[in-house]
Order: structure tokens, then C-alpha cells, then sequence
């Protein structure tokens, strides 16, 4: 093969990286040792998903173990990577979203035998906090054989019409200069509108743009 040509530069890159091109999708399935997980959803899981598509029906979407820092960020940026590492590994068995703009709107737990385990129940208990303080309810099911879709409805229904809020943020000490962010708790930065309207004119807005998208 001529490697000096377009493709000989592609294949010399990829066998680079232990792949080969032509017919030799054997030899990269043997370097890679991936393969598809036949128990993304456990049994108790299935099952309660079958029934929590005819609990919200059309009221959600619901998507499955999504990881907490999907989810949240850490409003303090000094601190964002120690709070992130705490929920980095961490996800929510059920995410029910808003249909149209897929905003979540409330989580769900499954509760099975392994979260009477100390150890689960201290994870359990800074889950609850995390949810509670970002203002995002989260509603925990024990594990059952059988589930009661009116019930699970029932529970829900007050979640899925209320609207999240935040727990309130202890005011921040006085400062001269720039306003902080009334949900991150940080001081804002002046930017500068590039489109619309406004464009050219500068005005206060959070530091972790676009994760939050306070405006001064």
C-alpha cells in the first residue's frame, strides 16, 4: 500500500491506535474488549419502568440512570471540582423530563433490599440532599413484585404540576463592585451582547454561564 497517499496517512494513524483498515474488523474487536451489557436495565428495573410509562403517560419523559453531574453543577466555582468528584459517580435510577424541553422535573429511586446497607444509606441520604438543595424533587419507590400504576401517578402528579425551587441561599456578605449571583452565590462578570436588540451593549451575568443563566 502506498502510505503516502490520503488513505496509507489514515491507516498509519489508526494502526497507531491498534486499528487496522481492510477486512480486519476481527483483529480491533479482539484489541477493544468492549461489549454490550445485557443487564442495562435489572429485572426490578424493567419492571418498574413498565409501569411508569402508564403512571405519567404523556406527562414525561423519562430516561434512565443518568449521572448526577448530568444533571447538577457546583455553583461555588473555587470548589466545582471537589463538589463535582462527590457526584461524578453517582446517577438516578428514573429522571422524569419535561416532553418539550426535556427540563427535569423530578427523580426516582428504586429502593431494593442493598439500601438498608449503611453504606448505601449514607449515599442515599447526600443524593436526598443534593435533589433538595438544587430545588429538584425526588421521589424514592420501594422494590416491589408488583406495582400499582394509579398509585405511582397519584405520588408523582404533585411533583410533575409544581414547578422546582431552589432552596433559599443565605444573602452574601456586602460587597462594592460586581452583584452576585442570586442562585450560584459568585460574583457576576460584565459581558457583552453579540446578538439582538442589545447587541453591543454590556450587562452583569453569572459566571457559570451557560450552566446558569442568571442575569444581573
Amino acid at each position: 500500500m502506498n502510505e503516502s497517499g490520503p488513505q496509507g496517512c489514515l491507516a498509519a494513524i489508526l494502526r497507531f491506535f491498534g486499528i487496522r483498515l481492510g477486512g480486519t474488523q476481527t483483529q480491533t474487536d479482539k484489541r477493544l474488549p468492549y461489549r454490550l451489557r445485557d443487564d442495562f436495565l435489572s429485572p426490578a428495573e424493567l419492571s418498574f419502568y413498565r409501569i411508569l410509562k402508564l403512571a405519567v403517560k404523556d406527562q414525561a419523559t423519562i430516561t434512565t440512570k443518568v449521572n448526577l453531574a448530568d444533571i447538577f453543577f457546583a455553583a461555588r466555582s473555587a470548589e466545582s471540582q471537589s463538589y463535582r468528584n462527590k457526584i461524578d459517580r453517582k446517577h438516578v435510577d428514573f429522571l422524569l423530563c419535561d416532553p418539550t424541553t426535556m427540563k427535569p422535573r423530578c427523580g426516582i429511586e428504586l429502593d431494593d433490599s442493598s439500601h438498608a446497607r449503611r453504606d448505601r444509606q449514607e449515599r442515599d441520604q447526600f443524593v436526598d440532599a443534593v435533589f433538595a438543595v438544587a430545588g429538584l424533587p425526588l421521589v424514592r419507590f420501594p422494590a416491589r413484585a408488583s406495582y400499582d400504576a394509579n398509585a405511582i401517578a397519584a405520588e408523582l402528579a404533585r411533583h410533575l404540576d409544581a414547578q422546582p425551587v431552589a432552596a433559599p441561599v443565605p444573602p452574601p456578605p456586602p460587597q462594592s463592585g460586581s452583584p452576585v449571583c442570586p442562585k450560584c452565590d459568585v460574583p457576576m462578570v460584565q459581558r457583552t451582547a453579540s446578538k439582538g436588540q442589545n447587541a453591543g451593549k454590556q450587562f452583569w451575568g453569572c459566571q457559570n454561564y451557560p450552566k446558569c443563566r442568571e442575569i444581573g
